[in-house]
């Protein structure tokens, strides 16, 4: 299969956890996964596992909190690929404790401004450097990892399912990212490309937690499906697997 006809999705953060079973699954397919991980080792590792597993893959320098990321990464796909199929924008940070706690009063500008910048304008900054690249594909697809966490609806409710889980510096970042979400879906409703945010689920990842109830292994679900939809899925919608949640 020649390059133009294979299709070709990036995963930043995909050296483990959540991206890493999104490249696996994604890679099943017969998608050539690109891994964007800030650490080479790590990212070798991980091609090299994806590799022993009959995926095609390829490692790709990402560091979310590098300013000239988006560029460097738009011009080693543009020359090695001269498209892109698939954005899955994965990489994520969580600086604070979660449950049961509410940090309004106390969080740091630190916390928040470096957990914006890793969670809200490094996916923006990045999506809008891949967009020509997605404009070339036939049916392209862009993922932004959310969380049940970002809902504003459900935080607000009176019996709220996530009331225990009040960090404001990553739940105000994953409700801007859905934000985004929204309003990249409507400047792209002429084209053929779609945008969805999804939840994962509460995952036993290293930002997650051992008490997570899902495991790594099931962690790949929502991601997959939104990065695979066909001509006739949403765009600029919010979802856990195939259920949708409330902004």
């Amino acid at each position: 299969m020649s390059v133009s006809q294979q299709r070709i999705a990036l995963i930043t953060g995909g050296n483990r956890g959540i991206g890493f079973e999104t490249a696996k699954k994604l890679g099943e397919q017969g998608i050539k996964v690109i891994i964007g991980a800030r650490d080479s080792h790590k990212g070798a590792q991980a091609v090299d596992a994806l590799k022993a597993l009959g995926v095609d893959a390829e490692y790709l320098h990402y560091d979310a909190m590098q300013s000239n990321a988006p560029q460097a990464v738009a011009a080693a796909l543009e020359s090695r690929f001269g498209k892109l199929d698939i954005l899955v924008n994965n990489a994520g940070m969580l600086k604070e404790e979660l449950i049961g706690q509410n940090n309004t009063l106390t969080v740091d500008q630190d916390t928040l401004k470096t957990t914006f910048e890793a969670n809200f304008f490094a996916v923006v900054a990045l999506t809008q450097a891949l967009i020509p690249l997605l404009q070339r594909s036939p049916a392209a697809r862009i993922v932004n990892l959310s969380s049940i966490l970002g809902s504003q609806t459900l935080h607000s409710a009176p019996d709220s399912p996530i009331e225990a889980a009040k960090g404001l510096a990553y739940n105000a970042s994953k409700t801007a990212l859905n934000m985004f979400t929204i309003h990249l879906a409507h400047a792209l409703k002429e084209t053929h490309i779609k945008v969805n945010s999804a939840h994962p689920g509460w995952v036993k990842t290293e930002l997650g937690g051992a008490n997570a109830p899902m495991e790594i292994s099931d962690s790949w679900k929502t991601s997959v499906r939104l990065a695979t939809l066909d001509e006739q899925g949403p765009s600029g919608a919010y979802f856990h697997e195939d259920q949708p949640l409330p902004w």
